[in-house]
């Protein structure tokens, strides 16, 4: 059985094995990090800066999916307004020995709950890059619907223009579909 719980510094050394390119690198955290590979060190590193900066304390919920065998997912929600009615996932990632099982779909059902019920969130948010399409089913099957935005909005990441995808879920549309 899945389980959520909030993120420890000793996870990181188990994310930075499921980044085994620069590909994959960029596809989880687009230009957040400078240079492949990354370290335990550089995520704990960032994440301390993502919460220690924050004008707005309790800000900030890095999570870790786990089961019986161990951590098996992460990922990031942070608010985006002052009201802390919006949330936003990121550096959404699954071990890479685990993928197309399930798992990522679960982790983001998990997280949309705990948006939902715990934090009282009105809406939460996602972004994905046009060119990883599992990601992109995945929080289609969790229930995220396409945004359609006046202007697509382009990442330079690797030698070339990135699209990203924008797409949400509204905490009344969870309630007509429960």
């Amino acid at each position: 059985m899945l389980r959520l719980r909030p993120y420890k510094k000793c996870d990181a050394q188990y994310i930075v094995t499921w980044i085994k390119d620069e590909l994959s690198l960029r596809k989880w955290s687009s230009d957040r990090y400078e240079s492949f590979p990354i370290t335990a060190d550089d995520i704990n590193r960032k994440y301390t800066d993502f919460n220690g900066d924050c004008d707005e304390p309790d800000n900030f919920y890095p999570m870790t999916a786990f089961d019986e065998n161990g951590i098996v997912g992460h990922l990031i929600m942070r608010f985006t307004d002052k009201d802390k009615s919006t949330l936003r996932f990121g550096f959404v990632i699954v071990d890479d020995s685990k993928r197309g099982m399930g798992y990522g779909k679960e982790m983001i059902r998990l997280s949309i709950k705990y948006a939902f019920d715990i934090l009282k969130v009105d809406k939460i948010t996602i972004g994905v890059f046009e060119n990883n399409p599992s990601a992109y089913f995945c929080y289609k099957s969790a229930g995220f619907w396409d945004v359609q935005a006046d202007e697509a909005v382009y990442y330079p990441i690797m030698g070339e223009q990135w699209k990203c995808l924008e797409l949400e879920l509204a905490a009344d549309w969870v309630k007509t579909k429960v």
